[in-house]
């Protein structure tokens, strides 16, 4: 396949509206394919209820399209950095519907959930899609708030969150597989008709693989994967285990539960933009530095496990918020670090590192919680990491954007 590039003569106002179109588009795409990715999570307890899955089974059944997901963006980042946004949307978001079919189809069935579960990672992997096609059609004085609008599509999990369940009591259990699938369609229908490469984009040289071990050799792929995985893997761990830590910790009902965690989820997707504005204002490492550092003082507060209302819900609505602005300013240094004809393998890696930030804290928790009976040390691990990650910002991100 080959991307379609807008015309070289296209006119200054044309050419406004279509990096427009072009941000529009992939915002809806990532967000309905996050949708889908996300189906599993809120469905999860019902599951493991009903199959009698041990917790470990259940945490291993929805963190298998965050890994998947995850690792797929090394391959698609440098593949849309060869054949452009257009055509790796339309594909990922028509292959993404066999996924949602299948768990659809079949939800009594383990193994068959365990397959779906995999599959419905190709969803995730959009993410590496849409920063390089979003980065290419706007210039680096407003990229960051650019980037931290199309990163509003992670809401996708929200309106997993929000229609999963309500869908499966109003209509069947079948609904929301059937109205991802129907949107899933639209979205690729859409891609291909409106999505366009800036007209001096150019194709880079060489394999996927070659350009993908000299991503590795830049020293800005390893400091902004630390970065998201702590603040993107944050956020995708959060949402995916919440429900089931406000249910032990706090005894509260299932849908209860469902509800506060899609409220941190669109607290954190409404921040992602408000990241990627303050780093078109202040320097980017010195936003990520304090948002980390408020991260690492929110977690030692969530530790102490204190009663849900008022404090415990201020720690966990605080962590929502730093850790969405966080995951947007990690994009507005990629654009300022990453090589023009890099940033979709960048990406790619970068946001592996951020999915898989997100796979392993809720198998932490269940195995902190199945060993000790509590959850403090997993928020003791989360407030280390951010400290961290806070004095990389500060030292070594700085130095490298300055240079």
């Amino acid at each position: 396949m080959v991307s379609h590039p807008a015309p070289a003569h296209l006119g200054l106002a044309a050419e406004s509206a279509q990096k427009w179109i072009v941000l529009g588009v992939s915002t809806l795409a990532f967000a309905v394919n996050f949708w889908a990715w996300a189906l599993l999570s809120p469905l999860a307890p019902g599951i493991g209820q009903r199959l009698g899955l041990a917790p470990f089974t259940q945490s291993i059944l929805v963190a298998l399209p965050v890994i998947i997901g995850s690792v797929g963006r090394i391959p698609v980042g440098s593949l849309t950095d060869r054949y452009g946004a257009r055509p790796m949307f339309t594909v990922l978001s028509l292959l993404t519907i066999v996924p949602v079919l299948l768990v659809g189809l079949f939800p009594d069935a383990l193994p068959v959930l365990m397959i779906g579960g995999v599959l419905l990672g190709l969803g995730g992997t959009t993410f590496a899609v849409g920063v390089p096609a979003v980065n290419g059609w706007f210039p680096p004085a407003n990229r960051g708030t650019a980037l931290g609008v199309f990163g509003v599509g992670t809401g996708g999990t929200a309106v997993a969150t929000f229609s999963t369940l309500p869908l499966v009591s109003a209509y069947g259990q079948f609904a929301p597989f059937l109205v991802v699938s129907v949107a899933l369609v639209v979205v690729a229908a859409l891609s291909w008709t409106l999505l366009r490469d800036p007209a001096d984009r150019t194709a880079p040289a060489g394999s996927a693989f070659s350009r993908t071990v000299e991503t590795l050799q830049l020293g800005a792929t390893w400091q902004l994967s630390v970065l998201y995985a702590l603040t993107f893997g944050g956020f995708v761990a959060f949402s995916v285990y919440l429900p089931t830590y406000l249910k032990t910790a706090y005894d509260l009902t299932a849908a209860d539960a469902s509800t506060r965690t899609a409220g941190f989820v669109v607290l954190a997707v409404i921040a992602r933009p408000i990241g990627g504005w303050l780093c078109d204002r202040v320097h980017p490492a010195t936003v990520l530095g304090a948002l980390c550092s408020l991260a690492a003082l929110l977690a030692v507060l969530a530790a102490f496990e204190l009663p849900l209302v008022p404090v415990g819900t201020i720690a966990f609505l605080g962590l929502a918020a730093v850790l969405g602005a966080g995951a947007g300013a990690v994009f507005a240094l990629v654009a300022k670090l990453a090589p023009a004809d890099q940033v979709g393998a960048v990406t790619g890696l970068v946001g592996a590192a951020g999915g898989l930030g997100g796979f392993f804290p809720p198998l932490v928790m269940g195995a902190i919680y199945g060993t000790a009976g509590q959850y403090t040390w997993g928020f003791v691990l989360l407030a280390l990491a951010a400290v961290g990650c806070a004095a990389l910002s500060f030292t070594v991100v700085r130095r490298a954007a300055a240079a």
